[in-house]
């Protein structure tokens, strides 16, 4: 029996998609193999490879002047990358520390160069984000970095900082695609697959031409976007099957209606999330700053441990898995990606009201 996942990640796919990858794993048309016996330089593959990016390119409406590579090593690794890229020698980035996945990526540069915090909520347990007048950025910084969607604190930007003409850097691996954004107002867009995308072991890097061509010829080949984007993100073996299932998934997407559509989709979800929170009279209690809510990740605490624990357990018994909150913090927590059905919102709501009712 299919359950409702509610896992940060790797989370939910589209059933359609899942359906289609499992017509297509033995054999993928007439290819007489399957996606992952195929040589990435063969005819079949080529098509696999040119659709998704296609694709991705229609869905994020990515302007003449930006690559979109398809790499890997997740986001963690483009910690690195993007300042090994990006900044200057001798330069310095601006980070805007919201939670866990941001402080790593500002341990990373510090490692290339001299990267500073210029705005961070750490001291309120990053329940909200920065406001306009707290943001201290450099003009003379390389780039500005920061994180779109925090998994594991449940923040978004639903506005980006202005930069003043500083090229903003953003790891958006929990929140790409869930609505229509400007490509135009970023530098770098990048994004492990596994959580809004498809499955684990692609990560999709959009970035600026000029950018791109920033890196010193001393950074190691494989390290280059400049690289991947002169051989199409075919360098070395690509991960073909999580690229075949991400295609998968983009036609999905492209197929609801695109973002704008599936945005307000994301939008209704959450919505009717927060608002049974917000009714519970106290029982349920958000703990983010409502101007500040995530589309994607909904935590929320009970009025004590021992009945999360039990919360948990019944959850799973009624078939709404994965909603522990994160290790560090603790909680519920519901992630409600694009490919989380409203019904299982709705469903998540129910058992939510029924609970109350019988603790």
């Amino acid at each position: 029996m299919r359950v409702y996942n509610f896992s940060a990640g790797p989370a939910t796919l589209p059933l359609p998609v899942l359906d289609e990858a499992q017509r297509q794993l033995v054999e993928h048309g007439a290819s007489g193999m399957s996606v992952m016996e195929m040589s990435h330089r063969s005819p079949a593959y080529d098509e696999i490879h040119s659709q998704a990016l296609a694709s991705l390119r229609r869905l994020l409406g990515v302007p003449e002047g930006y690559h979109v590579l398809l790499l890997q090593g997740g986001a963690s690794l483009q910690f690195s990358m993007a300042p090994m890229n990006l900044m200057h020698p001798n330069g310095r980035a601006d980070y805007v520390v919201t939670g866990s996945w941001s402080k790593k990526a500002l341990k990373e540069a510090q490692r290339v160069g001299e990267a500073r915090v210029a705005a961070s909520t750490a001291e309120e347990g990053f329940a909200r984000l920065p406001t306009a007048d707290e943001l201290d950025f450099d003009p003379d910084a390389d780039f500005v970095h920061l994180t779109s969607n925090n998994t594991i604190t449940g923040t978004q930007w639903h506005e980006l900082p202005e930069t003043g003409g500083v090229p903003l850097v953003v790891d958006a691996s929990s929140d790409v695609l869930c609505r229509p954004v400007d490509v135009s107002r970023y530098g770098l867009i990048y994004a492990g697959a596994q959580k809004n995308l498809g499955p684990a072991g692609v990560t999709v890097v959009v970035v600026r031409e000029d950018l791109a061509e920033r890196a010193p010829d001393t950074l190691p080949t494989m390290l280059q976007y400049r690289v991947h984007a002169a051989k199409d993100s075919l360098y070395n073996t690509p991960p073909t099957w999580a690229i075949y299932v991400l295609g998968l998934c983009c036609r999905w997407l492209e197929g609801q209606g695109g973002t704008e559509v599936v945005g307000e989709a994301n939008q209704r979800k959450a919505e009717a999330l927060y608002d049974a929170i917000d009714g519970s009279g106290g029982f349920y209690r958000g703990t983010v700053v409502p101007a500040d809510r995530s589309w994607m990740n909904v935590p929320f605490r009970l009025p004590e441990e021992a009945l999360e624990q039990r919360f948990l357990a019944e959850a799973a018994e009624a078939g709404l898995v994965n909603l522990k909150g994160h290790r560090s913090v603790g909680g519920i927590r519901a992630s409600i990606y694009n490919a989380m059905p409203a019904e299982g919102v709705v469903a998540l709501i129910q058992f939510m009201q029924e609970f109350q009712r019988t603790a």
